[in-house]
Protein backbone atom coordinates (compact mmCIF):
# COMPACT_ATOMS: atom_id res chain seq x y z
CA UNK A 1 0.00 0.00 0.00
CA UNK A 2 1.20 3.26 -1.01
CA UNK A 3 0.87 6.45 0.78
CA UNK A 4 0.88 10.03 -0.52
CA UNK A 5 2.87 12.32 2.46
CA UNK A 6 3.42 15.48 2.80
CA UNK A 7 6.88 17.13 4.00
CA UNK A 8 6.21 19.23 7.21
CA UNK A 9 9.77 20.12 7.99
CA UNK A 10 12.99 19.73 6.40
CA UNK A 11 16.74 20.42 8.92
CA UNK A 12 20.35 19.86 7.26
CA UNK A 13 22.03 18.20 9.89
CA UNK A 14 25.52 17.94 8.18
CA UNK A 15 26.74 19.30 4.73
CA UNK A 16 24.97 16.86 2.43
CA UNK A 17 22.58 15.32 5.25
CA UNK A 18 19.16 16.71 5.69
CA UNK A 19 16.14 15.68 8.17
CA UNK A 20 12.77 15.46 6.52
CA UNK A 21 9.46 15.01 8.73
CA UNK A 22 6.19 14.08 6.89
CA UNK A 23 2.77 14.00 7.97
CA UNK A 24 2.31 10.55 9.32
CA UNK A 25 -1.08 8.12 7.92
CA UNK A 26 -3.22 7.72 10.73
CA UNK A 27 -2.57 3.40 12.11
CA UNK A 28 0.91 3.43 10.39
CA UNK A 29 3.24 1.61 12.49
CA UNK A 30 7.14 -0.03 11.53
CA UNK A 31 9.77 -1.27 14.39
CA UNK A 32 13.24 0.77 15.39
CA UNK A 33 15.74 0.10 12.50
CA UNK A 34 12.94 -0.29 9.32
CA UNK A 35 12.80 0.98 6.32
CA UNK A 36 10.25 1.45 3.14
CA UNK A 37 10.72 2.21 -0.25
CA UNK A 38 10.17 6.43 -0.58
CA UNK A 39 10.01 7.92 -4.01
CA UNK A 40 9.36 11.62 -4.88
CA UNK A 41 5.75 12.56 -5.67
CA UNK A 42 6.68 14.69 -8.77
CA UNK A 43 6.62 13.93 -12.60
CA UNK A 44 9.37 11.61 -13.57
CA UNK A 45 9.95 10.98 -9.98
CA UNK A 46 7.37 8.32 -9.01
CA UNK A 47 8.22 5.08 -9.85
CA UNK A 48 11.57 5.77 -8.79
CA UNK A 49 11.94 4.06 -5.24
CA UNK A 50 14.83 4.15 -3.13
CA UNK A 51 14.89 2.46 0.58
CA UNK A 52 15.46 4.92 3.67
CA UNK A 53 15.16 3.91 6.88
CA UNK A 54 13.05 5.50 9.79
CA UNK A 55 14.79 7.80 12.06
CA UNK A 56 11.90 8.34 14.09
CA UNK A 57 10.18 6.53 16.50
CA UNK A 58 6.94 4.80 16.47
CA UNK A 59 5.03 6.34 18.92
CA UNK A 60 5.98 10.05 17.17
CA UNK A 61 3.16 12.05 15.56
CA UNK A 62 5.39 12.35 12.45
CA UNK A 63 7.35 9.80 10.67
CA UNK A 64 10.75 11.49 9.75
CA UNK A 65 13.86 10.33 7.40
CA UNK A 66 17.32 11.13 7.52
CA UNK A 67 19.06 11.04 4.03
CA UNK A 68 22.50 11.50 2.64
CA UNK A 69 22.01 13.42 -0.66
CA UNK A 70 24.78 12.59 -3.22
CA UNK A 71 24.82 15.35 -6.11
CA UNK A 72 26.79 13.49 -8.38
CA UNK A 73 25.09 10.37 -8.84
CA UNK A 74 21.89 13.00 -10.39
CA UNK A 75 19.33 10.78 -8.64
CA UNK A 76 16.58 10.59 -5.92
CA UNK A 77 18.60 11.48 -3.18
CA UNK A 78 20.16 14.88 -5.57
CA UNK A 79 16.36 15.31 -6.08
CA UNK A 80 15.79 15.20 -2.21
CA UNK A 81 17.99 17.75 -1.52
CA UNK A 82 15.94 20.56 -3.86
CA UNK A 83 12.50 19.71 -2.25
CA UNK A 84 10.77 22.19 0.01
CA UNK A 85 7.82 22.19 2.58
CA UNK A 86 4.96 20.95 1.44
CA UNK A 87 6.71 18.81 -1.48
CA UNK A 88 5.03 15.23 -1.20
CA UNK A 89 6.85 11.96 -0.94
CA UNK A 90 4.94 8.60 -1.32
CA UNK A 91 6.16 6.01 1.08
CA UNK A 92 4.93 2.04 1.22
CA UNK A 93 4.87 -0.44 3.86
CA UNK A 94 8.00 -0.98 6.35
CA UNK A 95 10.55 -3.96 5.78
CA UNK A 96 13.76 -4.41 7.11
CA UNK A 97 16.12 -6.85 9.07
CA UNK A 98 18.07 -4.35 11.35
CA UNK A 99 16.20 -4.65 14.30
CA UNK A 100 17.27 -4.59 17.88
CA UNK A 101 18.28 -8.14 19.72
CA UNK A 102 20.07 -7.19 22.01
CA UNK A 103 22.62 -5.48 24.43
CA UNK A 104 25.56 -5.52 21.68
CA UNK A 105 27.82 -2.71 20.34
CA UNK A 106 26.70 -0.85 16.78
CA UNK A 107 28.93 -0.16 13.97
CA UNK A 108 28.08 2.28 10.88
CA UNK A 109 29.83 3.72 8.14
CA UNK A 110 28.30 7.24 7.27
CA UNK A 111 24.61 6.95 5.77
CA UNK A 112 25.16 3.60 7.45
CA UNK A 113 24.13 5.08 10.84
CA UNK A 114 20.56 5.87 10.35
CA UNK A 115 18.91 2.50 11.18
CA UNK A 116 20.50 2.62 14.45
CA UNK A 117 19.24 6.03 15.35
CA UNK A 118 15.84 4.95 16.14
CA UNK A 119 16.82 1.94 17.58
CA UNK A 120 19.12 4.06 19.86
CA UNK A 121 16.64 7.03 20.68
CA UNK A 122 14.32 3.89 21.38
CA UNK A 123 16.77 2.46 23.83
CA UNK A 124 17.51 5.87 25.39
CA UNK A 125 13.49 6.31 25.30
CA UNK A 126 13.35 3.21 27.87
CA UNK A 127 16.53 3.85 29.96
CA UNK A 128 18.36 1.08 28.15
CA UNK A 129 21.21 2.46 26.80
CA UNK A 130 23.95 1.43 28.86
CA UNK A 131 26.34 -0.94 28.10
CA UNK A 132 25.61 -0.29 24.00
CA UNK A 133 28.86 0.94 21.86
CA UNK A 134 28.59 2.68 18.88
CA UNK A 135 31.72 3.19 16.22
CA UNK A 136 30.86 5.80 13.98
CA UNK A 137 32.95 5.45 10.74
CA UNK A 138 32.81 9.21 8.38
CA UNK A 139 35.59 10.53 5.84
CA UNK A 140 35.65 13.81 7.39
CA UNK A 141 34.31 16.01 10.58
CA UNK A 142 31.85 17.41 8.15
CA UNK A 143 30.18 14.11 7.18
CA UNK A 144 29.23 13.91 10.72
CA UNK A 145 25.57 13.81 11.64
CA UNK A 146 23.66 13.49 14.91
CA UNK A 147 27.10 14.54 16.29
CA UNK A 148 25.09 16.53 19.44
CA UNK A 149 22.49 13.87 20.06
CA UNK A 150 24.80 10.77 19.69
CA UNK A 151 27.19 12.17 22.10
CA UNK A 152 24.84 12.94 24.73
CA UNK A 153 23.23 9.80 25.05
CA UNK A 154 22.99 8.88 28.57
CA UNK A 155 24.81 5.52 28.68
CA UNK A 156 26.30 5.02 25.15
CA UNK A 157 29.89 4.91 24.56
CA UNK A 158 30.34 6.81 21.14
CA UNK A 159 33.46 6.32 19.29
CA UNK A 160 33.93 9.02 15.99
CA UNK A 161 36.53 7.46 13.51
CA UNK A 162 37.43 9.67 10.50
CA UNK A 163 39.20 8.12 7.61
CA UNK A 164 40.55 10.88 5.71
CA UNK A 165 41.50 13.69 8.80
CA UNK A 166 43.61 13.67 11.64
CA UNK A 167 41.59 15.62 13.86
CA UNK A 168 41.33 15.46 17.95
CA UNK A 169 38.97 14.03 19.57
CA UNK A 170 38.49 11.84 16.94
CA UNK A 171 40.05 8.93 16.07
CA UNK A 172 41.85 8.81 12.62
CA UNK A 173 41.63 4.60 10.57
CA UNK A 174 39.60 2.51 8.99
CA UNK A 175 36.87 -0.45 10.99
CA UNK A 176 39.01 -3.00 10.17
CA UNK A 177 39.83 -6.28 12.05
CA UNK A 178 42.99 -4.73 13.99
CA UNK A 179 40.86 -1.69 15.27
CA UNK A 180 38.32 -4.57 16.26
CA UNK A 181 40.91 -6.81 18.12
CA UNK A 182 42.10 -3.28 19.78
CA UNK A 183 38.89 -1.94 21.47
CA UNK A 184 36.63 -4.80 21.86
CA UNK A 185 37.07 -7.00 24.70
CA UNK A 186 34.13 -9.47 24.50
CA UNK A 187 33.14 -11.10 20.99
CA UNK A 188 30.40 -12.91 22.86
CA UNK A 189 27.75 -10.00 22.06
CA UNK A 190 25.21 -8.70 19.22
CA UNK A 191 26.84 -6.22 16.73
CA UNK A 192 25.07 -4.11 14.56
CA UNK A 193 26.52 -3.45 10.92
CA UNK A 194 25.69 -1.11 8.44
CA UNK A 195 27.15 1.09 5.83
CA UNK A 196 28.41 0.57 2.67
CA UNK A 197 28.35 -3.66 1.05
CA UNK A 198 31.95 -3.82 0.76
CA UNK A 199 32.52 -2.58 4.75
CA UNK A 200 29.47 -4.39 6.17
CA UNK A 201 31.27 -7.60 4.34
CA UNK A 202 34.65 -6.84 5.71
CA UNK A 203 33.63 -5.99 9.29
CA UNK A 204 31.37 -9.14 9.25
CA UNK A 205 34.21 -11.59 8.07
CA UNK A 206 36.72 -10.01 10.81
CA UNK A 207 34.21 -10.23 13.61
CA UNK A 208 34.24 -14.20 12.73
CA UNK A 209 37.49 -14.59 12.74
CA UNK A 210 37.60 -12.67 16.05
CA UNK A 211 35.75 -15.17 17.74
CA UNK A 212 32.17 -13.43 17.36
CA UNK A 213 28.98 -15.94 16.42
CA UNK A 214 27.63 -15.72 12.43
CA UNK A 215 24.21 -15.20 14.27
CA UNK A 216 24.95 -12.42 16.35
CA UNK A 217 25.40 -10.58 13.43
CA UNK A 218 22.58 -8.41 12.86
CA UNK A 219 22.50 -6.43 9.39
CA UNK A 220 20.40 -5.76 6.11
CA UNK A 221 20.78 -9.35 4.56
Amino acid sequence: MEHRLAIRAITPLAHNVYQYDLEKPEGFDFEPGQATEVAIAKEGWEKEKRPFTFTSLPGWERLQFTIKSYPDHDGVTEQLAHLLVGDELIIEEPWGTIQYKGKGTFIAGGAGMTPFIAILRDLERKGDLPGHRLFFANRSERDIFCANELDSMAGLDVVHILSDEHKAPYEHGRIDKDFLRDRIDDFDQKFYVCGPPEMVDDINDALKELGADADGLVFEE
